[in-house]
Order: structure tokens, then C-alpha cells, then sequence
């Protein structure tokens, strides 16, 4: 039974999977479509909420993998549905067959036709869920509102305002999330009030609106969340939210939680909104997270927000990062921040992470070199490439060489036998006193905190 939904869903018409290339597709009787959305629907009931999540998920559109706090089941990151329906013409036994499975008493059979009907984008859909809107079945009014917000329809926005003072948490919760995906800014005041809500799960929908909506009256109130909420997870979203925003005013207060948050969850998130937010004047409590918060993520976090924020005088701090931190992805990240900032001179740590045991942090290593471009480093450079075997620091070491103002035939002969074409192709450039454009590596960590 647990898997039958796992191979019905691969079943139903979709342009592409997960590593899969889309191929070309026939137009399906509606008939047959039909069959195999009541199929999905009853193979769906009674399959635990992880195996639903699995078949169903691919309904954030875009939200980071968020998606409705109350779809009766937690949605994670597979995508076994990704693009399920979109854009085909649906007949009206399907659209009833859909209709019918929002009321029904499984909450996998509920969350898949929240899921298909989001999904299909057909707005004849809209009526039929406002109206549901009002149901005695509070499973029901939540699954509607989910739909809509899947759907996106601005038509649906003042019924939905209504739901948001509903007497059940999961419908004001997907309520408010609806209002937020919509994206009619119009509304914040209205989802404003929900961030004290007694329920959690209304408080998060409520506090990650306001973020998309990037509801800049709100910055009062979210730095007050960010303080006060006894949630993590509300607390963390607040601070991605005040960086949606973009909310430079809120600078202070996110650095007071870096300081002092519990969550390490919480702390990754502000050192993240610090570095969006610009607050170059509060580098120093990133230069502390950085160099040490109890947590790696939190540390990495901050280190690239060093980089970001382009503040010089951090430097110094970030190469003992480099070279004193046990987790490899902190180095790697503080070394590529050393390269952001280009202090003039390279650190000697930045030098020394050329001999470190992981690819990654001799990549960036050797990247932030090429970027720093000093000419008292060319012999450590140099030395560094005659050990070296990764293709790709390799590449960055040779450019390196290049920015330092090495030309010397001795440094590239050998490299004109490289196994790499970007190494040989730049090891032309440089025995022809040509410089770039070249290959070359762009190793720029990417922030990874989103709700």
C-alpha cells in the first residue's frame, strides 16, 4: 500500500522529474487522465505521512521548500509530483474528482488533490474552493485555502482576509500563508496581529507572509518576535524575514540574537540577514560568530556575511578562521571571504591553506590569491601547483600565478601537458603574454538558511 502511491504518481502525465529531461508528450483522453487522479487519490489513503510527503511534494513553487504550514501532513524536499498537470486542460469529472477528495476524511487523499488542484494553475478551480472556504469541515476550509494560495488568484484575497480570524488554527495558518504567496501588500495589517497567536503554526504562516510581502511597517514587530517568540523556529523565520524586507533599522536587534539566541538555528539566520541587510558597522559581531559560535553552520554563516559585507578590517580574523577552524567548510568559506574583501596583502593563513587536506578550501584558498594578486606569494604559489592533483585548484593556482604577475616559462612549461583543457588553455595565455578572459573557478558559497 506504502508504495502504490509512489508508482501511481509516476504514472500521471508530467513534463519532467527529478533528473529526468521531459520528453515529447501526447495529448491523453480526459478519460484515462481522470482515471488516474482517482487512482492517486484512493492509493493516497491511510499511507503515512512521510511516504505522502514524498509523492506529493513540489507544490512550493519557488518558496524555498515551504510550503502550507497545515496541509495536514509535513511536506520535505522530494518531488516525486514536480510539475505534475501544469497547464493541461482539465474536464469537469476531474475538477470534481479533486473538489470532492479536499473533504475527504485521509489526510493524504486531502493533501494530494490540495496538491493537483494547486498545481493544475486552472482557475475555473477558484469558485468552487472560495465557496469551500465557508465549510462546516475545518479540514476543508484549510485544504481550500492552501489551493488558492497554490493558485495564486487575487480574486480570492478578501474571503481568505475573513478565514484569518477563523476559530481553527489551520485554517487561519493557511490563511495567512495563502495571503503571503498571493502577495497583495494591501493585506499585511490584517496578518500583522496573527504573529501573536496562540498557535505556532499560525505565528510562523503569519511571520513568513509578512516576509514575502516584505511588509516594511512590520519591522517593530518582527524585532519583537525575533526577541520574544519562545518558538525557533518563529524566531529564525522573523530574521529571514526582516532580511526580505531589507530592514536596515533591524540591524541591531539581529545582532543581538546572533549574540545571545539558544538556537544555533536562530544565530544562522541573523549572521545571513546581517550580511543582506548591509550593517557594515556590526561586523564585529560577525567577526565573533565567526571565530566562535559553538556551531559550524552559524560560523560559516557569518564568515560569508564578513565577505559579503566588505569590511577590510575584518581580515585578520577571518585568515585565524582559516586556519584554526576544524570544519572544513568554515576554512573553505572564510578563505573565499578573504578574497572578497582583498585586504592588499595575502595572509600567511591563506598561504598555509594551500596544503590543506580538503579540495574545497585549497580551491578558495587559491581563488581569494588570484583575487588578492600578491607578487610575495608567487614562489608558495608556484610550489603549491607542482603538488597539486585536483584539476580545479590546479586551474585556480594557475591564475593565481597569472594576477601575481608571474610569467615565467619555468612555472608553465609543464602545465601545457596538463590533462585539464582550462589548465593548458591558460598556460597558453600566460607563455604568450596574453591575459584573459580564462576559465577559471568561481568557488562563491551560497547562503543556505531559507525557512
Amino acid at each position: 500500500m506504502h508504495t502504490r502511491i509512489i508508482l501511481v504518481a509516476l504514472s500521471l502525465p508530467m513534463r519532467s522529474t527529478v533528473g529526468v529531461l521531459p520528453l515529447p508528450m501526447q495529448a491523453e483522453p480526459a478519460v484515462q487522465r481522470t482515471q488516474s487522479v482517482s487512482e492517486l487519490l484512493a492509493a493516497a489513503r491511510g499511507v503515512p505521512a512521510t511516504m505522502c510527503a514524498l509523492a506529493s511534494n513540489g507544490a512550493s513553487n519557488g518558496w524555498g521548500g515551504w510550503d502550507a504550514p497545515s496541509m495536514s501532513i509535513h511536506v520535505d524536499n522530494s518531488a516525486v509530483l514536480r510539475e505534475t498537470m501544469r497547464g493541461a486542460a482539465l474536464s469537469d469529472d476531474e475538477r470534481r474528482v479533486l473538489i470532492t477528495g479536499l473533504a475527504s476524511d485521509d489526510a493524504c487523499v486531502r493533501q494530494m488533490a490540495g496538491t493537483l488542484i494547486g498545481r493544475s494553475g486552472d482557475r475555473d478551480f477558484v469558485p468552487q474552493l472560495i465557496s469551500r472556504l465557508s465549510s462546516s469541515n475545518v479540514a476543508e476550509r484549510a485544504g481550500a485555502a492552501r489551493a488558492l494560495g497554490l493558485l495564486g488568484d487575487r480574486s480570492a484575497v478578501d474571503d481568505l482576509v475573513r478565514l484569518l480570524r477563523d476559530a481553527a488554527p489551520e485554517a487561519r495558518a493557511n490563511a495567512a500563508w495563502a495571503l503571503g504567496r498571493i502577495g497583495e501588500r494591501n493585506v499585511a495589517p490584517s496578518i500583522a496581529p496573527l504573529v501573536s497567536d496562540a498557535s505556532t503554526e499560525v505565528r510562523l504562516a503569519a511571520v513568513t507572509s509578512l516576509g514575502h510581502l516584505r511588509a516594511s511597517d512590520n519591522v517593530e514587530t518582527l524585532l519583537r518576535v525575533l526577541k520574544q517568540d519562545e518558538s525557533a523556529d518563529v524566531r529564525r523565520t522573523a530574521a529571514w524575514a526582516l532580511a526580505e524586507i531589507g530592514a536596515r533599522e533591524a540591524a541591531n536587534g539581529l545582532a543581538d540574537a546572533l549574540r545571545s539566541d539558544k538556537s544555533a538555528t536562530v544565530r544562522e539566520m541573523c549572521a545571513w540577514a546581517l550580511g543582506e541587510v548591509h550593517a557594515r558597522d556590526l561586523s564585529d559581531a560577525l567577526v565573533t560568530a565567526a571565530s566562535s559560535d559553538a556551531d559550524e553552520h552559524v560560523r560559516e554563516t557569518a564568515a560569508w556575511a564578513l565577505g559579503e559585507l566588505g569590511v577590510k578590517k575584518s581580515s585578520d580574523a577571518l585568515a585565524k578562521v582559516v586556519s584554526s577552524d576544524k570544519d572544513a567548510r568554515v576554512r573553505g568559506t572564510a578563505a573565499w571571504a578573504i578574497g572578497e574583501l582583498n585586504p592588499g596583502r595575502a595572509p600567511h593563513a591563506l598561504v598555509a591553506a594551500l596544503k590543506d587536506s580538503d579540495d574545497e578550501v585549497r580551491l578558495k584558498a587559491a581563488w581569494a590569491l588570484s583575487q588578492i594578486g600578491d607578487a610575495d606569494v608567487v614562489n608558495d604559489v608556484e610550489a603549491a601547483l607542482k603538488a597539486e592533483t585536483h584539476d580545479r585548484v590546479r586551474t585556480a593556482l594557475v591564475r593565481a600565478l597569472l594576477e601575481s604577475g608571474d610569467r615565467s616559462t619555468d612555472a608553465f612549461k609543464d602545465l601545457l601537458e596538463s590533462k585539464d583543457s582550462d589548465t593548458r588553455e591558460m598556460a597558453v595565455r600566460a607563455l604568450a603574454g596574453r591575459r584573459g578572459p580564462w576559465p577559471w573557478p568561481w568557488p562563491q558559497p551560497r547562503p543556505r538558511p531559507f525557512p
